[in-house]
């Protein structure tokens, strides 16, 4: 029971890093390019967790976790981040924000997928309760169109879906800050020479906002949250920690409000309460 406390707080956590992930992106994306900002955190990310590696005296991974750990790789540390940042080219992060309601949906199917003991039928009721809460907004936002901004933000979702779900697998055996450092370090020798390729010409037109974006995504939502995301996924369970992302949409408007004056309205607010009553609904029967 106390490791399953300790796992819904970590994941809390983490959730509440990764809110700030698509705003700080946003800023970002206004000077450089999706390639570069994509490559340049996990370049920076993967240094800092080889620090950590290196001063922890860690083990290095087992053969059979190294196609686990490149899923990881593939799915939030490269695939994701890209995704999200084509898509936020175009689109408010608000907008964008809405779609991460379906992540718990995604999360959970590739936990099962991947072994994960089956949570009882309620526990999917309430899932796709709150995923067609989040769902429902977006289609119904005075922005919303079918687009491909849209298209990628739901491939975004997918595949740090599977990321989530097979890093808490390994997280299990590896550790949970572990785990997403050797998939920082397994994606440094693609993502530096990337970000060597698309470096820009100039800095001296980036914004400090744009600077202060890079370094939100590539130390907090690109190590510090996974630290403790995975921690809690490995402590509390996928199913039912991966819940609480219905909640990072809602608090993700905080930062667009703070940060890019993205407008907040009453209808937000309640899909935020009728979120939180999914979440708390999932939690009983996952």
């Amino acid at each position: 029971m106390k490791n399953k406390a300790n796992g819904w707080l970590s994941g809390l956590a983490g959730v509440m890093i990764f809110a700030g992930s698509l705003p700080a992106t946003r800023l970002a994306v206004a000077d450089f390019t999706p390639l570069f900002l994509t490559s340049a955190r996990a370049s920076l990310a993967a240094v800092a967790a080889l620090l950590l590696l290196a001063l922890g005296r860690q083990r290095m991974p087992q053969r059979a976790d190294l196609f686990s750990l490149m899923v990881v790789a593939m799915g939030v540390v490269i695939g994701f981040p890209l995704l999200t940042a084509f898509a936020l080219q175009d689109v408010s992060a608000a907008h964008s924000l809405m779609y991460l309601g379906l992540l718990p949906l995604c999360t959970a199917a590739f936990g099962v997928v991947r072994g994960e003991r089956r949570p009882q039928p309620a526990f999917w009721l309430f899932s796709l309760a709150g995923g067609a809460v989040v769902a429902s907004y977006a289609l119904a936002a005075k922005e919303s169109h079918a687009s491909w901004q849209d298209l990628l933000t739901i491939a975004a979702v997918i595949v740090c879906g599977a990321g989530y779900a097979e890093g808490a697998r390994v997280a299990r055996g590896l550790g949970g800050w572990q785990t997403i450092a050797w998939a920082l370090a397994l994606a440094l020798p693609v993502a530096l020479p990337i970000a060597a390729l698309t470096w820009p010409a100039s800095f001296q037109a980036v914004t400090f906002s744009a600077w202060m974006g890079l370094g939100y995504v590539s130390l907090f939502s690109m190590l510090i949250g996974f630290i403790f995301w995975y921690h809690g996924l490995a402590k509390g369970g996928t199913a039912a920690v991966g819940q609480l992302q219905l909640l990072q949409p809602f608090i993700g408007f905080g930062f667009a409000a703070l940060f890019l004056h993205e407008s907040i309205s009453g209808v937000m607010l309640a899909c935020a309460l009728a979120a939180l009553g999914c979440v708390a609904g999932a939690k009983k029967f996952a």
